[in-house]
């Protein structure tokens, strides 16, 4: 089964929720997503590029990939500029600089994970983030995982620091295990002393095949509620709801995926009921407790 590197208490939001302000108005956020290991569907890549497009992002710096890449393992890409002539587009890491529709500044840093030098790697990107007057940092990933594609994407929140923990109610991270650029970059952001967490989506294995719109979409409205900020869904609502009736038709024509979808369906809904958390047995408990105390006369 695969693990989720990270949980937290935030109630999933409905699509027509206004998204509650957590992180402090005003204050300069940076996102961070990468293509590979960390970006399962492309769901957490994706979500970067469509805040890239609906908030008119800017890019203000790229990195060097001749220091961090292997070519051989990221090839460039080779094809036709915008003036006809061939070019070479080279895997870099672009750094982006939008203002939200309330004021708040966002840097969007989108790239490739590097194949070597991650240290000398985060500390370039947060050096780019104190001279952008960065405060918190927000690593976004997505995973495979053993969830039904009919309910809501799971996306969990993880933080290595105690007051952010507080603040947004997390439980500490207890994943061991390799690592991604993902969890590297967090880990140095808070040995700054910058606020920092990781967002991630859990993708349905057997739907691996990006793109994942559901997985996106869910990250989206995520990013929203933790920044305060409207983020327009465009097509995306639309895109899920196709992307989930491609999927059913796939689990109705297979039976043998059909019922293993239904085998998650019951283990979701099975710990997802009241009965299955503690809080849940314990105020049940309580009741008992008042109902034999009035039925004694105690």
């Amino acid at each position: 089964m695969s693990q989720t590197p990270g949980s937290d208490n935030f109630a999933d939001l409905p699509a027509d929720a206004t998204p509650p302000a957590v992180l402090a108005p005003g204050e300069t956020v940076l996102l961070a997503a990468f293509e590979g290991w960390n970006d399962a569907g492309s769901a957490a890549t994706q979500s970067l590029e469509h805040l890239h497009d609906v908030w008119g992002a800017e890019q203000v710096d790229e990195l060097d990939p001749e220091e961090y890449h292997d070519f051989q393992v990221n090839r460039p890409q080779v094809g036709l500029g915008p003036d006809g002539r061939r070019e070479l587009t080279w895997p870099t890491t672009a750094v982006a600089v939008a203002t939200t529709p309330h004021g708040r500044t966002v840097v969007l840093v989108h790239g490739i994970e590097p194949s070597m030098r991650w240290r000398h790697y985060c500390d370039e990107v947060l050096g780019i983030a104190a001279s952008l007057g960065v405060k918190t940092v927000v690593t976004v990933g997505a995973l495979l995982a053993d969830v039904p594609h009919t309910r809501p994407i799971p996306v969990n929140a993880t933080s290595e620091d105690p007051a952010l923990r507080e603040l947004l109610d997390l439980e500490p991270n207890t994943y061991e295990g390799p690592t991604g650029i993902v969890g590297v970059l967090q880990h140095e952001a808070g040995a700054r002393g910058l606020q920092a967490l990781s967002l991630w989506a859990a993708v349905p294995h057997y739907v691996a095949h990006p793109p994942s719109p559901k997985a996106t979409l869910a990250i989206l409205r995520r990013i929203e509620a933790l920044l305060g900020e409207p983020v327009p869904f465009g097509e995306l609502p639309d895109d899920a709801a196709a992307w989930q009736e491609g999927v059913d038709e796939l689990a109705g024509e297979d039976g043998e995926i059909g019922e293993y979808v239904r085998q998650l369906e019951e283990a979701k809904d099975t710990a997802d009921l009241p009965e299955a958390s503690g809080e849940a047995i314990a105020q049940e408990f309580e009741r008992y407790l008042r109902r034999r105390d009035k039925g004694t006369g105690g």
